[in-house]
């Protein structure tokens, strides 16, 4: 027998259902698994930047997060002030979550790397080792050619070198602007100078070859046809490094250490 429209109808109502219920159940069981997927790979890539996991070395997530948990401090700080915040727990927060929300963030001022919103709180990570301050790992984002680019830059306990630089997260051009996650280009900013004399931003990214780290450290080589998103990957730092980021945090960390 023919089943009549309203049979058809809710038939097809049933199946929606079921489908909806399916599909909500997968995202609620697998939010956990996701969210712990991209904790691995925030930490994986600090670990990264700071030289305490090569490009070409894989550890399970067990031993990774032992190896972060060893050498990596997490610090919270309100960026207007520069002061430290110690009733966030680093290990809970998420700064990408606080940019998105206007509850805990703020409208950025008109800067070249297109920064749309700034966070209250923002983390950076000091390196430990041996009990020792090695480095400071500070995140960057901000946008490129086609895309917003995530990443993080490593500076000396003096602050006066960049001891590491890896973009891990964008939508540039393959070949091109996409070059800004290659490790050999990533390689050519270690040993540069990311201050000048008076503590303002000051490393450039070329539209050609730069010199050696001793006799050029302040300029890094271009990516070649990806002019932009280099020129987007050193507006990014000047943000992050100035007074509209970690530029006050920077100010107080210097004066506790004493550097001139």
């Amino acid at each position: 027998m023919q089943p009549s429209a309203r049979q058809t109808l809710g038939f097809v109502a049933a199946v929606a259902v079921v489908a909806s219920i399916l599909v909500a159940s997968s995202a609620v069981l697998l939010r956990d698994r996701q969210e712990f997927n991209a904790l691995l790979d925030r930490r994986r890539n600090v670990l990264g930047v700071a030289g305490l996991l090569p490009s070409d070395t894989t550890l399970a997530p067990e031993a990774l997060n032992a190896r972060f948990e060893r050498f990596l401090r997490p610090v919270v700080v309100t960026l207007e002030t520069g002061q430290r915040d110690t009733t966030v727990d680093g290990s809970l927060f998420d700064q990408r979550a606080a940019t998105s929300d206007p509850a805990t963030s703020r409208v950025a001022p008109p800067n070249r790397a297109r920064v749309a919103r700034v966070p209250d709180r923002a983390m950076l990570y000091h390196v430990v080792q041996d009990d020792s301050l090695t480095a400071l790992i500070f995140p960057v984002v901000g946008q490129g050619l086609w895309s917003t680019m995530y990443g993080y830059i490593a500076l000396s306990p003096d602050l006066r070198t960049v001891t590491g630089l890896t973009f891990y997260e964008h939508g540039e051009t393959a070949g091109l602007g996409g070059e800004i996650s290659n490790p050999q280009w990533q390689a050519r900013w270690r040993g540069r100078r990311a201050f000048d004399e008076t503590w303002a931003p000051a490393i450039m990214v070329l539209k050609g070859t730069a010199g050696d780290a001793a006799t050029d450290p302040f300029r890094v080589d271009g990516i070649a046809g990806a002019t932009i998103t280099g020129r987007g990957v050193q507006d990014t730092i000047h943000f992050w490094l100035g007074p509209e980021g970690f530029g006050p945090y920077l100010t107080h960390y210097r004066e506790e250490a004493g550097i001139s």
